[in-house]
């Protein structure tokens, strides 16, 4: 099982001071999630009632790929995700080139975790057609894994049109393409062309026991089994090694957790709420339940 740090809503100066905790705590992957701006969204938000965004103009949304730069150029092992960035919201050399030099500077150590994205307003500020997103996230996932190859490449699709021509620099390893969001179209996609699949919220037991089997579903249309893919699940149960082990027999590769969410009275009484009590918190998550599994 792989413990990824799920760091949304998390202060900006506080990120580099996480990664150095999770590289010397074990954890796997620390993951940071992408929005443009906020504002007064036209776009109804999709995992609320309301339909409000769970934060608020104020929330810190860094970019991803400068902020993975600042936590690779200060730990060794832990990797990178986005969860997720959207993709078709920019264009597809702005997201070749940050990508690829996110993975160079890391040395291999970035995930792109990639969703088509729920918010309209953040396509039409960046010129990006919001109606097509899907269909361009598709054609865009293989022109970059060729771009990433390295030499001359062309493409010549319905979305995306040029002639030869290369980007430098491109890593030494394939990134790994992880596809976020749990509707049919998401799990479709996850299934036909993802590395992995990444949760975009929090599961109750039953509502992932029920993903997977959609999942498993999709992957067999493709001759594919949850083997092939990681999955990546935030689960809505008390954290304990056993729940882990019991996921993981059922196909489930790792999970996400912000250990300072259940950070005890106790512990904000000692450390505040900043980055001491979420250090703390990591601390406790890694010898209550990573070191028992």
């Amino acid at each position: 099982m792989e413990f990824w740090l799920g760091a949304a809503f998390v202060e900006t100066s506080e990120f580099r001071g996480l990664a150095q905790a999770a590289d010397r705590l074990g954890y796997d992957t620390i993951a940071v999630s992408d929005h443009i701006f906020y504002t007064d969204y036209d776009a109804s938000y999709p995992y609320t009632d309301t339909g409000a965004p769970p934060y608020q103009p104020d929330t810190h949304w860094p970019d991803v790929w400068v902020t993975i730069g600042a936590m690779a150029a200060v730990t060794e092992r832990v990797r990178f995700a986005t969860n997720v960035y959207i993709a078709p919201a920019r264009d597809l050399f702005t997201v070749a080139k940050a990508v690829s030099t996110a993975a160079v500077l890391s040395g291999d150590r970035t995930i792109l975790g990639l969703g088509v994205g729920w918010c309209k307003d953040e396509f039409l500020q960046t010129g990006q057609d919001f109606h097509t997103r899907g269909k361009r996230l598709d054609e865009m996932i293989p022109a970059l894994r060729e771009l990433w190859k390295g030499g001359m490449v062309e493409h010549h699709g319905e979305h995306y049109d040029f002639g030869p021509l290369s980007i430098a620099p491109v890593p030494a390893e394939p990134v790994p393409l992880y596809i976020g969001g749990d509707s049919d179209a998401a799990l479709r996609r996850a299934a036909r062309v993802g590395d992995g699949w990444i949760g975009n919220r929090i599961y109750s037991e039953e509502q992932l026991g029920d993903l997977l089997e959609r999942l498993s579903g999709f992957l067999a249309e493709h001759g594919r089994t949850l083997a092939d893919l990681k999955v990546i699940a935030p689960i809505g149960a008390m954290p304990s090694a056993d729940l882990y082990r019991k996921w993981a027999d059922r196909g489930v590769s790792g999970t996400m957790a912000a250990p300072w969410w259940l950070a005890t009275p106790e512990e904000k009484a000692r450390h505040g709420t900043g980055l001491d009590l979420k250090v703390a918190t990591m601390e406790r998550f890694a010898d209550e339940v990573m070191a028992k599994m």
